[in-house]
């Protein structure tokens, strides 16, 4: 726990450094004395409240009116240069609106991704997967974040938004930043100058892709509205993604419950994912929320307009809610939950479950190459991130 920022009040937990990254589930332990929700610092001298239990996580998604999207009050408390603000201000989004505006919004995105085709974009994930691993199944080594997992996720994004690689590049640049809350205000910019010249691109060259079909949808978003959506979709479908896909093939790698022989015939894929959803989700809090007044909630005062965060792996492994198996078990809060749970929830299991499958079928005598356990993972109080997956395998064509 850190020195409490504040004149008063708790001591508050540090989510954002080396150590919270390493082990979270015993910060989480050492949290839940609090009760449901517990005292954070999202980085130093930036304090909030981490909603830790099931229940009273479920309660605010799905409350708006009580627990809106809305920040400005805070963004003026913490100023510009606040290392979470490009994760935390109010965007022109279906992520950071609320009621009528919300809907209209998450309309333009839901109906857009809903006429992408599964079988297509099966064949995408496969055929981008493969190449990747071209590049480095005769090396006998690879790091999978920086060969893999990193770079499959923004080569289709690329292809669902018709997006050109210069223009991908940047935005994953610009978000890898955000994420980290590292020259975040920078990698807000850049984020924003990508997204403008995507939008222009589209404009002038329209196709069957995600960001043409937003353009020609009848609620008729103008290009601030289209850079802010592309901004969201950047944000949930290349850093969050590169997260799942990384971490399950880590534990695939790692537990015995999942692993065993995996060139003995079928690959339980799925049952890593429900796994990895529930327990060490690619975005371990987010679904901030801003309550307009001072509130009592689960026996805890929460203050009006101060920062109030979904813990998702915190709640997913509430005490309350243990459970002996996980497979196909689908309850979990890692897509969120209420009027903004994630639209593209099947899109990113269909994408993580190509890609790990894709590898472990390219090389079936996968191992990492030092223990789990030594493994490094990026700070920062919204993500759960490997800093890389060192592998081997046998040398192939």
């Amino acid at each position: 726990m850190t020195d409490d920022t504040t004149t008063t009040g708790p001591a508050r937990f540090a989510i954002y450094g080396a150590e919270f990254a390493k082990d979270p589930r015993r910060v989480y332990e050492q949290m839940r004395a609090h009760g449901d929700l517990a005292p954070v610092e999202l980085a130093p001298g930036v304090p909030a409240t981490l909603v830790l239990g099931y229940d009273a996580a479920l309660e605010i998604l799905r409350d708006p009116d009580r627990f809106p999207r809305c920040s400005e009050v805070w963004e003026e408390d913490v100023g510009p240069e606040c290392p979470v603000l490009p994760m935390m201000m109010t965007r022109p989004n279906a992520l950071f609106t609320n009621g009528a505006v919300h809907a209209r919004l998450r309309s333009v995105i839901v109906d857009s991704l809903d006429r992408v085709d599964p079988a297509s974009l099966r064949e995408q994930v496969a055929a981008a997967a493969d190449g990747l691993i071209d590049m480095f199944a005769a090396d006998g080594k690879a790091d999978l974040i920086g060969q893999y997992a990193r770079t499959l996720p923004l080569l289709v994004f690329n292809g669902m938004f018709g997006c050109p690689r210069d223009i991908g590049d940047k935005l994953v640049r610009g978000m890898s930043a955000i994420f980290d809350t590292v020259g975040a205000e920078e990698g807000n910019a850049l984020l924003g100058e990508a997204t403008l010249e995507l939008v222009a691109h589209k404009r002038q060259k329209p196709g069957a892709d995600v960001t043409s079909w937003m353009m020609r949808h009848p609620a008729g978003l103008d290009d601030l509205e289209m850079t802010h959506q592309i901004t969201l979709l950047v944000g949930a479908g290349t850093e969050p993604e590169q997260n799942l896909i990384a971490n399950g093939i880590l534990l695939l790698l790692s537990d015995d419950r999942f692993g065993g022989d995996l060139s003995g015939g079928s690959l339980p894929v799925e049952d890593a994912l429900d796994e990895i959803l529930w327990t060490d989700p690619p975005m371990v809090a987010y679904g901030t929320t801003f309550p307009r007044h001072d509130i009592d909630f689960h026996g805890y005062r929460l203050p009006a307009h101060q920062p109030v965060l979904v813990g998702y792996a915190a709640a997913n492994t509430d005490p309350s809610r243990s459970m002996a198996d996980r497979k196909g078990n689908r309850a979990h809060l890692s897509f969120t939950g209420g009027p903004h749970t994630c639209p593209a929830k099947s899109h990113a299991r269909l994408i993580a479950s190509v890609a790990i499958e894709t590898l472990l079928d390219r090389l079936p005598d996968l191992d990492l190459a030092l223990p789990a356990e030594d493994l490094e993972w990026r700070p920062g109080p919204f993500h759960r991130a490997l800093t890389a997956l060192p592998v081997t395998f046998p040398p192939t064509r």
